[in-house]
């Protein structure tokens, strides 16, 4: 029999004790072993008495250490305590399956070796996509190609709020509002919004993919916060839409990676991603691109990817843990290949501003329409290095009639 213990009974917690619950059978005839839930453990118990699984739930974590359970399925979520508790079980010799990208993108190399040494195993699948199988892929089925390269839309809040935004012409504040209301974006979104979550789950895609350790810190981040509904107009007019997209590439032994919005062609795999869904483009060398979708968080989506690895763990118990390298790379401040770019431009000489706009890009096309605010140049600049466009606005902005610029790559 496998005996597993669940730290945290909030929504993941309770999708996962309803699953096991559900595919006992099922987990029997794949492994030849049947599957128990030991103990479930909480903060508080007197928040749990009406739950289904109550007789199992416990305040006392070394209770769960000391009873003989094969599986620690770690779902609390953020670095304390569950790093301590992640830590102590596998030097207990227990393996861990969690859905914790915090505890992975700070601390993943140390508990991977750590559960290496001790000969158990440490499966994180759900940690970044939630229910979309990726990491079992990228380090299995592609193996045999170099990765050149991941683009990807990882936050089911953002971009249900940018769905919003394009669909309904809703302002950022009231998709913000609804998201909350729908349960897709916590009271307070930062983590969200400001891009930290996407960043820290391309962190571990990329550490994975390049075999290079990515700090998520490093990358260069950009929320949605200041997105606004011109913004969207000028996308409509160049047929994409606007994705919190999270995009790494690896060429010429250099790392290059962001967090931030772009304008997305309509006809592109991830613009056709709406709401909560979530969807990662690998590109490697021998296969070209493969696109993984599906939803990217919630109870069922991700005690799916949980019960994957719980099974995978029970069918492979002498598999060896990934390794992360130790070596951190370093992240190119500016993106790599030639792109087109959306720029806006508050100004109070548009005329001037116009000028400046052509003198400085020759292969650009300035906006006439309605669109365009009164105080406002805006232009498509095409086939331009981020460096130079970066170098020449910085420029503009030491123009006393230039106030402020907003960029947007085109993809």
């Amino acid at each position: 029999m496998a005996s597993i213990s669940v730290l945290g009974y909030g929504v993941v917690g309770t999708g996962i004790a309803d699953l096991i619950n559900k595919n006992k059978e099922k987990f029997k005839s794949i492994t030849g072993e049947d599957l128990n839930i030991s103990s479930i453990l909480v903060r508080d118990k007197s928040k749990h008495e009406q739950k289904q699984n109550y007789h199992l739930i416990t305040d006392n974590i070394e209770k769960v250490f000391n009873s003989p359970v094969d599986i620690i399925v770690e779902v609390m979520g953020g670095i304390h305590p569950a790093y301590d508790y992640v830590k102590k079980a596998l030097k207990l010799k227990k393996h861990v399956v969690t859905a914790n990208k915090d505890l992975i993108a700070e601390h993943g190399k140390e508990l991977l070796d750590l559960a290496e040494a001790n000969g158990v195993t440490l499966n994180f699948e759900a940690s970044v996509g939630g229910g979309i199988p990726i990491l079992k892929p990228l380090i299995e089925c592609l193996s045999g190609n170099e990765i050149i390269g991941i683009k990807a839309i990882l936050n089911g809040t953002t971009n249900f709020i940018l769905s919003k935004m394009y669909s309904e012409n809703a302002s950022y504040e009231d998709a913000l509002k609804l998201a909350q209301e729908l349960g897709f974006a916590e009271a307070n979104p930062d983590s969200d919004v400001l891009g930290y979550d996407a960043a820290r789950k391309l962190s571990i895609l990329s550490t994975i993919a390049y075999n290079k350790k990515i700090n998520w810190k490093d990358l260069n981040l950009n929320g949605i916060t200041s997105i606004d509904k011109i913004d969207f107009e000028y996308a409509k007019l160049n047929e994409c839409t606007i994705k919190l997209l999270a995009v790494s590439k690896s060429q010429n032994n250099k790392v290059y990676g962001f967090v931030q919005p772009v304008m997305v062609r309509l006809d592109s795999y991830l613009s056709k991603l709406d709401d909560e869904l979530n969807g990662i483009v690998i590109e490697g060398d021998a296969v070209g691109n493969v696109f993984f979708s599906g939803k990217g968080a919630g109870m069922l989506p991700t005690a799916s990817s949980v019960f994957g690895d719980i099974t995978d763990i029970i069918q492979n118990k002498n598999k060896k843990n990934i390794k992360f390298n130790a070596d951190n790379a370093f992240i190119e401040k500016c993106w790599c290949d030639k792109s087109s770019w959306l720029v806006r431009i508050k100004t109070e000489d548009r005329l001037n501003t116009i000028c400046t706009l052509s003198n400085n890009f020759k292969n650009c096309h300035i906006y006439t329409s309605n669109v365009t605010q009164a105080n406002e140049v805006a232009a498509v600049i095409y086939e331009e290095y981020e460096s130079t466009l970066k170098h020449t606005l910085e420029k503009f902005l030491d123009i006393p009639y230039i106030n402020e610029i907003k960029k947007f790559m085109v993809l």
